[in-house]
């Protein structure tokens, strides 16, 4: 895999039962960009994105993210089948087993890649703040003799928790709103505090579904700032679903682009504005005729 990439996706497919959803869909992610799945609805971006961050396990193919000083196989840690070689090679064996008990989602993030949902998945009844705590539970100290005796690595654990969440809170300017109810934030304030509790996780890459959508155009400008913001000051790659055509076109360094499964097309944003295969899948024109993105 090369240093260059922090994700390769080979030949993906993803069946549900007789549908054949994602047909050999592959592409490459370049580290520090912005790059954008873009396509019709039911093009299959939503299931690209549940592959790649271990919600389903592709039906074949090849995900490899560059991570962490390390390469890791999507598809390995959510579970392989066991092959008959597996049973006479006891190393092999363990470490099918290991990740078929213990493998999943967690596990994708932990190895540097995050994402959020394109229906909101807050937990609305926690404070603002206790919602970027919570997803540093792998990062805090958990011991409970600990906890009960306050030693000084478990104050020390709980304050740069504390300190970390209220730096991404200032990020996405919701400092002020800390120890508010998640649940009575505007949808917009919602947005933006998924992408901050996802960035409590320490990503390398993270990967927003259709952040823009419900924003207003103000919002939607804003978005597009803090999406810079992490690439650029922050050293995260972003990859994201969206329908907002201005949006994507602005701040993209990439784009894939799907229609029923499959990649139709790829490339920078000139040369997707002008691709026909493009115009006509996702404008519902016809090739040839004058529309463009």
């Amino acid at each position: 895999m090369s240093q260059e990439n922090i994700l390769e996706v080979e030949n993906l497919v993803m069946h549900f039962g007789g549908i054949k959803a994602l047909n050999d869909v592959t592409f490459n992610i370049k580290r520090g960009s912005v790059s954008a799945l873009i396509g019709p609805n039911g093009a299959g971006k939503t299931t690209v994105f549940n592959c790649l961050t271990g919600f389903y396990k592709a039906t074949g193919g090849s995900i490899l993210l560059n991570a962490g000083n390390k390469q890791t196989s999507v598809v390995k840690v959510l579970g392989e089948k066991f092959k008959g070689s597996d049973f006479i090679n006891p190393a092999a064996f363990a470490e099918r087993v290991k990740y078929k008990m213990f493998g999943g989602s967690h596990l994708v993030n932990r190895a540097g890649l995050a994402r959020t949902f394109q229906n909101i998945r807050l937990f609305k009844e926690m404070s603002v703040i206790e919602n970027l705590l919570v997803a540093q539970h792998m990062s805090v100290q958990r011991s409970m003799i600990s906890g009960i005796l306050n030693t000084a690595s478990f104050k020390n654990s709980e304050e740069a928790a504390l300190r970390k969440a209220f730096y991404w809170l200032e990020v996405v300017h919701l400092t002020e709103f800390a120890n508010r109810l998640a649940g009575e934030l505007s949808y917009g304030q919602q947005r933006r505090l998924e992408i901050a509790r996802s960035m409590c996780t320490n990503p390398e890459i993270i990967c927003l579904d259709e952040p823009a959508a419900g924003l207003n155009p103000s919002e939607t400008e804003a978005l597009a700032s803090m999406i810079r913001v992490l690439r650029d000051e922050h050293n995260t790659t972003v990859l994201l679903i969206e329908h907002d055509m201005g949006m994507v076109m602005n701040i993209s360094d990439y784009i894939v682009v799907l229609d029923h499964g499959e990649v139709i097309a790829k490339g920078g944003p000139d040369d997707i504005k002008s691709n026909p295969k493009v115009i006509a899948a996702y404008l519902g024109a016809e090739e040839g005729e004058e529309v463009s993105l």
